[in-house]
């Protein structure tokens, strides 16, 4: 009996451990992949839109339109990278929340864009999945943040 029980916290602890450390590192995981997103977004880079979006992404966007990952590629590719004095609009995250479920993720953030002239606020949220290990943006959310 006392054998049996050994075993049993034996093999029940790690259990008990492993999903907080694994949750930690996919929300450090998630806050960088936003991070090299919100970068790349900046410098409209196609590669970084690729790897962010997943095939099946719905997109519903502040002015109300929605659309998929086709679509959102086409409007990337025919802008296609901006050099570093066609920027006009830096963005950036703040109050980023990550909600894990295993292999699916909601990351909700305020996006700010940033120009010389003015600073937008949008309210955006999108659900991820993580796929042959890597995370991808399935569904989004972008609002214009109230004032």
């Amino acid at each position: 009996m006392k054998t049996s029980l050994l075993l049993a916290t034996l093999l029940l602890t790690p259990a008990l451990f492993t999903p907080t450390f694994a949750i930690a590192d996919d929300k450090a995981e998630l806050t960088a992949l936003l991070g090299e997103f919100l970068d790349g977004a900046t410098r409209n880079d196609p590669a970084i839109h690729n790897k962010y979006w997943a095939d099946e992404l719905i997109y519903t966007s502040s002015n109300g339109s929605r659309f998929g990952k086709t679509f959102l590629m086409q409007s990337v590719n025919s802008r296609g990278e901006l050099s570093a004095d066609d920027i006009d609009m830096r963005y950036s995250s703040e109050d980023v929340q990550i909600l894990q479920y295993g292999d699916t993720a909601v990351v909700a953030f305020t996006l700010v864009g940033t120009s010389d002239t003015k600073t937008l606020r949008f309210l955006n949220s999108g659900t991820f999945i993580r796929n042959n290990g890597k995370w991808q943006a399935v569904n989004w959310q972008a609002t214009v943040k109230a004032e």
